[in-house]
């Protein structure tokens, strides 16, 4: 996915109200930009860390500017904007990347499905040598990072990604393939994990839906301020 216009790069004052940004521009001049991003953005929003964001043309938009990425540790870029998540996938699944959802003919998104109002990031079928099969995909943005090249989901209690794996349970009881694909979009990240401290309770039902047979996989993106894009995938673990 390339950005296009392309970013405009500032420094970061502070994050406020949850969907605001205020930055500095290389001429020294302020402005209000922003913030697509629903989680605490823990360990991605250090004062004075470079950013970029993206400009829109939607002249009813009050404010202009989205936030797109930033730089933490001063080395690793980070997408925070979680909005993202679902394209960066769609393009992979599009292009082979991800090798567990290879072969389908037919890809939907925002497909209504189980008992509890939901709706599935991306629902496959069509695969020539499982003509029957459909697989419910479930995609959660990871871009918490600990340390030691770990990063935990979720960075906030997440009564929403709770909600989901119980979805994926029932899919994966009713006879369909069920996953949940941590699209990582952070730089620094080389492994993930439940984020134990953080939702206990989502930890919990996270290894209830892996013994039910809910498949786990994480891809990490490659980001640069010219496109980010899914690359690789990366271990995932209950270890703590």
């Amino acid at each position: 996915m390339k950005y296009s216009p392309a970013l405009l790069e500032a420094r970061l004052i502070k994050r406020y109200k949850r969907f605001l940004a205020d930055v500095k521009l290389s001429d020294g001049s302020e402005t209000t930009i922003h913030c697509p991003n629903t989680g605490s953005m823990r360990n991605c929003a250090p004062e004075g860390a470079r950013v970029w964001f993206s400009e829109s043309s939607n002249a009813k938009r009050k404010y202009p500017f989205t936030w797109e990425l930033v730089e933490v540790d001063k080395r690793f870029k980070v997408g925070v904007n979680t909005g993202r998540a679902n394209a960066l996938v769609a393009e992979a699944i599009a292009d082979d990347i991800i090798v567990p959802l290879r072969g389908y003919g037919k890809t939907q998104a925002e497909v209504k499905y189980g008992n509890e109002n939901s709706r599935i990031d991306f629902l496959l079928s069509e695969h020539p040598q499982k003509p029957e099969e459909l697989c419910y995909v479930e995609v959660k943005s990871v871009t918490l990072g600990v340390g030691q090249g770990v990063g935990e989901f979720p960075d906030a209690v997440s009564s929403r990604g709770a909600k989901h794996l119980r979805e994926l349970i029932q899919m994966k009881e009713q006879g369909h393939r069920a996953v949940l694909l941590y699209c990582v979009q952070h730089e620094g990240i080389e492994r993930v994990r439940p984020a134990y401290e953080i939702d206990s309770a989502y930890a919990a039902l996270l290894q209830q839906a892996y013994d039910s047979g809910v498949e786990i996989y994480a891809y990490r993106a490659r980001i640069s301020a010219q496109e980010i894009r899914l690359h690789d995938a990366l271990p995932f673990s209950f270890e703590s």
